[in-house]
């Protein structure tokens, strides 16, 4: 491993007051070594309470814990945690317990293979759950919602047991590839502390592992499992925020620190793990999706939604709504970015006068400067429910101990509470979306910057008009009421 040349990138030292894992009450408990496993452990029991209540609890979804906290509370706290403190969510990921729990009895020995290490299978995956969504409305059934997180730990457990590393997280679990996203606009980041260290360091723990001084074959503290090199580390994009390297570094140089978000995504160097941003087209792929997936998302439980759906029926003479489903789903995630990166792409070659690099390759340099903006359209929507119905979990968490116990132990069900006005989260999703908005129109023009020094305004316009588009088009669907999202077809 060319240690040297890795470690001549890494150039700040990270003072104290921006290092997290310096702060005296919230780093004291990260540095813990059980940190990670005790908040494991929290996500497993409200991950066991709600696969036992979304399977035997009240099938109605307001009333139920499952569906609750899944699609109303869940998804909330998720983006807000990603945006406040970066991917802590996979930090206290339930299913990683389970499977080092699984690894206690069977020793995973296959590496996965080669051509398969990118991220086509999160992709897919992230795209189905959303089809799924819709499709079945899984927001309304709880019993559907138990199995498919029973779904997730058995696929992580089947995974993880037959090959060696973080492969479930790093390139099948579709929560993890939106949480890689996401992140890359996070203020917090795992970097080096000192340079001069990892310059002089021979052991290289923070990737192999922390050896037993008695017997080098033995890891007493596993190294990054999702082959995140430190000093070659570059921003948040498949970090898992584990703590693994925290850990199991020797030296004490391995920092949670502050930083400006989103600078990351026009970070041209090499990244340990990943290489070249700008050559991983699944990545770029998945940076589309994750943009018009959240608009798509939000669509769905309009009154307009509805509509299209009813004008594809009739034009597809459907008797089913898979199909027509699924040709809204083409629209949305592939015709309609396809049309705009494409256009976008020739009018910045057009406007800067140049024949390379060929229109794919801008079109995902400059998909990474959506997602911002895509980050906004999500927070809008998983926003608005969690403000609206941010008091919900408490009367169907009584009336659920209620149930089981047979007496209001934590008093009678309060079914009165429920979260903000519509109207007054409002304001707020159309102020998250604009903030959105505002930064991928910056890394529009830092990427044209970096890439076009001589016409950066002249490239960067026509992304300003796809961010105006799509930030338009989000608000339109902001504005919208809420609508159900079945449709009567002839049986």
């Amino acid at each position: 491993m060319q240690l040297g040349a890795w470690s001549d990138r890494v150039r700040v030292t990270v003072s104290t007051s921006s290092d997290v894992l310096r702060w005296p009450a919230v780093g004291r408990f990260l540095r813990w070594s059980h940190a990670r496993t005790s908040l494991q452990l929290i996500l497993l029991v409200v991950a066991a309470v709600l696969v036992l209540h979304g399977l035997f609890g009240p099938q109605v979804a307001p009333a139920n814990l499952a569906t609750v906290v899944s699609w109303v509370q869940y998804r909330g706290w998720l983006i807000i945690a990603v945006l406040a403190a970066g991917n802590f969510f996979c930090t206290g990921c339930p299913f990683v317990l389970v499977r080092d729990a699984g690894r206690q009895m069977r020793t995973p020995l296959r590496k996965w293979p080669r051509w398969l290490r990118v991220k086509w299978i999160g992709i897919a995956l992230f795209v189905a759950v959303l089809f799924a969504y819709e499709l079945y409305d899984l927001w309304a059934l709880p019993r559907a919602t138990a199995w498919l997180v029973l779904g997730y730990f058995i696929a992580a457990l089947a995974v993880d047991l037959l090959f060696t590393g973080a492969t479930f997280c790093k390139y099948i679990c579709p929560i993890g590839q939106f949480s890689f996203v996401a992140a890359t606009v996070s203020p917090l980041e795992l970097r080096v502390r000192q340079p001069e260290t990892c310059r002089t360091c021979h052991t290289v723990d923070c990737i192999r592992g922390r050896r037993a001084e008695s017997d080098p074959a033995v890891v007493t503290r596993r190294g990054c499992e999702l082959a995140l090199f430190l000093p070659a580390k570059v921003g948040n994009m498949d970090c898992t925020f584990c703590l693994d390297c925290v850990q199991a570094c020797p030296h004490d140089n391995i920092a949670v620190a502050t930083r400006v978000p989103a600078l990351e995504l026009v970070d041209s160097r090499r990244r340990s793990g990943i290489g070249w941003l700008t050559r991983r087209r699944d990545i770029a792929v998945l940076s589309v999706i994750f943009v018009f997936g959240g608009l798509i998302n939000a669509l769905g439980m309009t009154g307009p939604a509805r509509t299209m759906e009813q004008s594809l029926a009739a034009m597809l003479d459907a008797r089913s709504e898979g199909p027509v489903l699924a040709a809204l789903f083409l629209i949305v995630l592939v015709l309609v970015p396809l049309v705009l990166l494409a256009t976008a792409a020739a009018l910045t070659r057009w406007f800067t006068r140049t024949s390379r690099p060929s229109m794919v390759s801008i079109a995902a340099t400059y998909s990474y400067g959506l997602i911002p903006l895509g980050v906004g359209v999500w927070l809008a929507h998983y926003g608005f429910h969690l403000l609206t119905g941010v008091l919900t979990v408490i009367p169907v968490t009584q009336a659920a101990v209620l149930e089981v116990a047979g007496w209001a132990a934590l008093g009678a069900p309060m079914w009165q509470l429920t979260g903000m006005r519509p109207g007054v989260v409002f304001p707020l999703e159309v102020g998250v979306i604009l903030i959105g908005a505002s930064g991928s129109l910056a890394l529009g023009y830092l990427i044209s910057e970096r890439d076009y020094p001589e016409r950066p305004v002249a490239a960067a316009i026509p992304w300003a008009l796809v961010t105006v588009a799509v930030a338009t088009a989000a608000l339109w669907i902001t504005a919208q009421p809420m609508d159900m999202r079945a449709i009567a077809f002839p049986g």
